[in-house]
């Protein structure tokens, strides 16, 4: 496929408007691994995955240690395509987080805030100015994306839309982009990077 035509896709991809997500589950799992379906077909349209995890990562992410890992969490096409690219080092005390696009461009980040209840960061762009802020309840799984008083996302475990033969999990929730946020724009691609690292932000 020539880069314009993965180009379009991506794009396609990123505009749809409302994305169920639902997490890998297992007893020894430590990776970040998502499905990212389109709620209206029941396909798979983007896959996270953490394709470079080292060996001591992963042993560290069965002890206490887990939030502090690094993480380097790629979204990609089902053929295997980066879209996004989310990375981070060694956290010790607040996380720093920075977001890349398929060509590995900087795009922006996000930066935990400190002593915020129930989770806050700051969606920030290349440099480092606040898009829009995430804050909620991870333990209930609501979270929203405001600049100012204007809501441009939001995350939830209920949706009425979709099917119960996708929606059977706890592990699934619904990301829902407003119409306030600009098809093809980078902010698109920020809120969904942000959504596939809450676990390791703030849950953990």
């Amino acid at each position: 496929m020539s880069k314009t035509n993965i180009d379009n896709e991506m794009s396609e991809l990123l505009n749809n408007d409302v994305f169920l997500v639902k997490e890998h589950v297992g007893l020894f799992k430590a990776a970040n691994n998502f499905d990212i379906y389109d709620p209206t077909s029941g396909e798979i349209i983007m896959e996270c995955r953490e394709p470079t995890l080292g060996f001591i990562t992963k042993l560290l992410r069965f002890t206490d240690f887990k939030k502090m890992t690094p993480f380097d969490i790629q979204i990609r096409t089902p053929d295997g395509d980066r879209i996004v690219r989310i990375k981070r080092d060694i956290s010790i005390f607040l996380s720093k987080i920075e977001v890349r696009d398929h060509e590995n461009k900087l795009i922006g980040g996000f930066k935990q805030k400190l002593f915020s209840i129930g989770g806050k960061f700051d969606v920030l762009d290349p440099n480092d100015n606040v898009v829009c802020e995430l804050a909620g309840q991870w333990t209930g799984w609501n979270f929203s994306f405001k600049q100012g008083e204007t809501e441009l996302a939001n995350v939830s475990k209920e949706w009425a839309g979709i099917g119960r033969e996708l929606f059977t999990s706890a592990d699934n929730y619904v990301l829902t982009i407003s119409n306030a946020v600009p098809q093809n724009d980078d902010t698109r691609k920020l809120i969904l990077a942000a959504v596939m690292c809450i676990d390791m932000v703030l849950k953990e």
